[in-house]
C-alpha cells in the first residue's frame, strides 16, 4: 500500500482514466528504453557525496541507486530509472528530490508519516521504495492498491486523476529513493540545484497552465 490523504480516509476509486493507464505504459516503455542506454559513469559530476556521520546508508542500495547518467538536470540509475543526486556532505539535494520532499509532505505525509517513516495505519514508504521498482510505483499511485489479510482489508486510494500527485510522481519517486537507501536522512533540505528548465515546461505542460 502506498500513499494516501485523510479526506478518502482510504476509500479507492472505481476506475483511472485511460489517460492515465496509457500514460503508465508510456512511463513503463520509456524506462526501457533508458535501462539500455545507461552506461556506467566515470564522471565525477554524478557522484554523490553524502554525509559521513550518518548512520543509515544502505551500502547495497546505494550502488544500486547511484546515478550514472543526467539529462537536463535529471539523473538516471544504471537501469534507467530516476534518481537522486546529493552533494555538499549530503547537504545539497537534486531539483528533484527536493522536490519530492516538499510534495510528499504536502500530500502522502499524513497517512505514511513525516520524512516516510510511516503510520499506525499506513506502511513507511522509505522501507517500499526497498522493493518495488519504478514501474510498480508509478502503477500503484495511479491506480492504487488493496491489501487483504487476516487483520483486515487496507485500501491504497488512485491518484490518478489528481495532478498534485501525478505531475510530481518522478520527484516523489526520487526523494523516497534517497530516503530508502539512507542517502538522505530525515532532514529537511536546505540547499538544492537549480529548477531544469525541462521540469518547468513538464510541470507547465502537466498542469495546463
Amino acid at each position: 500500500m502506498l500513499l494516501g490523504e485523510t479526506s478518502l480516509q482510504y476509500e479507492s476509486k472505481a476506475a483511472i482514466r485511460p489517460l492515465v493507464a496509457a500514460l503508465v505504459l508510456a512511463l513503463a516503455s520509456t524506462v526501457a528504453v533508458r535501462a539500455e542506454d545507461a552506461k556506467p559513469a566515470a564522471d565525477p559530476a554524478v557522484a554523490n557525496q553524502l554525509d559521513p556521520n550518518s548512520s543509515e546508508k544502505d551500502a547495497k542500495l546505494l550502488e544500486k541507486y547511484q546515478a550514472v547518467k543526467v539529462e537536463d538536470g535529471k539523473y538516471f540509475d544504471k537501469d534507467g530509472a530516476p534518481t537522486y543526486h546529493i552533494t555538499n556532505d549530503g547537504k545539497k539535494f537534486d531539483w528533484y528530490a527536493y522536490s519530492g520532499y516538499r510534495r510528499y509532505h504536502a500530500e502522502c505525509h499524513v497517512c505514511h508519516g513525516p520524512d516516510a517513516m510511516g503510520s499506525t495505519y499506513a506502511p513507511a514508504l522509505k522501507d517500499s521504495l526497498k522493493r518495488i521498482s519504478y514501474e510498480e510505483f508509478i502503477g500503484i499511485i495511479a491506480g492504487g492498491k488493496q491489501d487483504i489479510s487476516s487483520s483486515g482489508t487496507n485500501v491504497m486510494p488512485a491518484f490518478g486523476d489528481n495532478k498534485n500527485v501525478m505531475c510530481y510522481a518522478d520527484d516523489l519517486y526520487t526523494y523516497l529513493k534517497a530516503r530508502a537507501s539512507g542517502a538522505m536522512p530525515r532532514v529537511r533540505p536546505t540547499d538544492k540545484e537549480e529548477k531544469p528548465e525541462a521540469a518547468k515546461k513538464a510541470e507547465k505542460e502537466c498542469l495546463g497552465g
